[in-house]
Parts: C-alpha cells; structure tokens; sequence
C-alpha cells in the first residue's frame, strides 16, 4: 500500500522547487556586476546567465525518464548533490570559464527540481488533485523569485556577486537535509514493467506524435521565453540605463513572480472546474496582449521602471494562470509516461528560455529594442501554440 504524503512531505516538495530560482533568478541581478567584475562583454556576460537554462534544458529529458526507471528519490538527491557542487565551484570562479562551468554543474542540479516535484506531486496525490497541487506547488514555488532576487541584489551591492553564490549554497544545503529525511520513493510499481519495454527515444516519439502534448510543452516553453527575456533585459534597463542599484531592481523584479502568484492563486481556486484548454487560451491571450503593451511602450521611448514592470506583471500572472493547465495537460497524454512527459516540459521551458535570453545577448545594443524583438516574437509564438488545443477541442465537438 502506497505511503500517504504527509505535512513534512508537502513542505519538503514545496522547497525543493525553490532550487530552480536560486539557479535562475537569483543570478539576474547579479549579471552586470559580473560583467564589471570579470571584464566581458554583453554576450559573456548573458551567457553566464542563458548556460543555467540550457543546462537545465538537457537535465530536465535524463532526469524524467530516469526517474520513471530508477525511481524519483535517487535521481531527485543526486540532482540535489551537484546543485551544491555548481554553488560551491561558482562562489570561488576566478575566470569567465570556471564561472559558466560552475552555473552548469549548478543548473544540471537545479533541473532535477521542478521536474521531479511534478512527477512526485502526481504520484503522491493522484492525477484527480493535480491541477491544484501544481498550483498550490508553484504558489510556494513564486516565493523563490519574490526573495531570491531581493536578497541577491542586497548582496551584491554589499559583499559583491559572490555572496550570490554563498546564499544559494546555504539554502541548497538546507533543501537538500529536508529532501533526505522527507521524501519517500513515490514511483508506482507498475511503472516497472511498462517503461523498458518503451525506451528513451520511444517515448518521446510517443509524447510528441500527440498534437495536444506538443502544443502545451511548447506554449509554456514560449511562455517561459516571453519572462525571461524581459526579467534579464530589465537588469541591464534598470543598471546601465536608468542607473539603479542592483537592490533597486530586486525590488521591482517583485513585481513578477506576485503576478505569477495571483495568477497560481486564481489557478487553484478553479482547479478542476475549468477545462484545461480554456484555461490554456485565456493565460495566453492575457499573456500576449501584455506583451504588445510593453512593446507599444518601450517602443514610444517611455522607458521607466514602470514600463517594463507594469506589464511584466500581467505576464506573469497569465503565465501563472495558463501553466499548472498546460504541465497537467501535457502529462495526462500518457500517464506511464508522467515523468517523462514533466521533463519535456520543463525542458522546453529552461530551452526557450535560454534561446530567448541569448538572442537579446546577442543582438543587445545599449537600446530596448533587442527586448522587444525578442519579447514579441516568443509571445507570438506562445500564442499560436496556446490556441492549438482549444481549437482541437472545438473541431472534436462538432
């Protein structure tokens, strides 16, 4: 008889989904210091940032599908081991190089976090619950983002970007304690024998020859995109711009992760009740409009902390209104395939991601252009993907 999730459990899971944004957003921050202090350009300097997503990315794919296989407990601490092993390596980087390979080994850790709280969310607490679970997660989940960012920028501007790093490790440490006396084995047994007969490769190939299961993974990836091209291009407006301290840009970066948390809050209180495309459709349209807002505005040349974080709001809160569908969504296509179908997930989120953020690296002039561009174009995207299954569902009807 499988073992029922208890109160210490819960929080547990709950924390180890804040290894994501000290990965991630505490990093944001701290990019122009690095830039300073290391003496790199632009695109260097985004990369020590973009290299956190695209690790994650290629961790996310081994970590599902070994956790289908190997179970979720072994493969979530062993995930955990390298989180700290990257912290410790990017607290003492004295290069460029050591600093990218440090936020590798630590992003290949981090992606064992969201990816694997899914999958042991749906496991522990059946699929009937998991829309709100999820959102109930990511709630938690958002608090990662509200302080991460805050407590880095304070860092940075009194002990330099490797407090940063210090910072994750504590916390790392403290998740990784709690993981290990908390979380049980959750992989159901009859996962055994279906999963090897599947393979790797084959169970992609199953995910993605579902139209619906490509159009959600890849309406939260475009989603994802669409947030961090605007939460990075924000440090640099906020730092090089309109010459703000990095405290300062903590502080309005606040602004993201409370829409992405009223928009969870309006996710779990409608749970079930909402059909998963409705809700999909709504967060994307939402999602899109902001975005052409921010665009109108930074186009007309009001460039203001208000600008760039008044829509950044409303994209967050769309996103978090459309995500807990779109993952609960993707991973119903093929339940023996839950954790696989997680990764892919969180996979293309960190991917698009990391696309998303380099591309403005790349193109960066010293102008908010490269923002708009790169916001624009993810959002459209995300808007295409984010019709494709209420219109599935329409044509069904009829």
């Amino acid at each position: 008889m499988s073992q029922a999730p208890t109160r210490s459990f819960a929080l547990s899971l709950a924390s180890i989904a804040l290894i994501g944004p000290l990965a991630v957003h505490a990093f944001m921050p701290v990019i122009p210091a690095v830039k300073a202090g290391l003496h790199i350009s632009d695109s260097l300097a985004q990369l020590t940032f973009s290299i956190s997503l695209f690790g994650m990315a290629g961790a996310t794919l081994v970590y599902g599908s070994l956790a289908d296989r190997l179970g979720r407990r072994p493969v979530l601490l062993s995930g955990l081991a390298f989180f700290l092993l990257g912290s410790l390596a990017s607290l003492f980087a004295d290069s460029a190089v050591t600093l990218v390979i440090g936020r590798l080994l630590q992003a290949i850790g981090a992606g064992c976090g969201m990816t694997l709280v899914r999958a042991i969310a749906r496991d522990a607490y059946g699929p009937d619950k998991l829309v709100k679970v999820l959102a109930y997660l990511t709630m938690f989940y958002t608090l990662g983002p509200m302080i991460a960012p805050i407590a880095s920028g304070v860092l940075v501007d009194h002990f330099g970007w490797r407090g940063v790093f210090a910072f994750s490790l504590v916390c790392g440490a403290i998740i990784a304690t709690g993981a290990w006396f908390t979380i049980y084995e959750t992989r159901p047994p009859a996962s055994n024998s279906g999963l090897p007969q599947i393979g790797l490769l084959r169970g992609y190939g199953n995910l993605f020859s579902h139209l619906r299961f490509t159009a959600y993974v890849c309406q939260t990836g475009f989603s994802t995109g669409a947030f961090m091209v605007t939460a990075t291009a924000a440090s640099f407006i906020m730092t090089e711009m309109l010459h703000r301290p990095a405290t300062e840009y903590g502080l309005w970066f606040f602004a993201f992760p409370a829409g992405y948390f009223a928009g969870n809050f309006v996710s779990s209180r409608m749970g079930s009740r909402a059909r998963v495309e409705t809700m999909v459709l709504a967060g994307s349209i939402l999602s899109l409009t902001s975005a052409v807002l921010l665009c109108v505005l930074l186009g007309a040349g009001v460039v203001t902390p208000l600008s760039v974080f008044g829509p950044g709001f409303f994209i967050t809160f769309s996103q978090g209104i459309a995500l807990p569908y779109g993952q609960a969504g993707a991973m119903a296509i093929e339940p023996r395939l839950a954790g696989t179908a997680s990764g892919v997930g969180v996979c293309l989120q960190n991917l698009f991601g990391a696309f998303s953020t380099q591309a403005y690296g790349l193109l960066a002039d010293g102008t908010v252009w490269p923002l708009i561009i790169t916001c624009g174009a993810s959002s459209t995207l995300m808007m295409v993907f984010g019709a494709i299954p209420w219109l599935m569902r329409e044509r069904d009807r009829k």
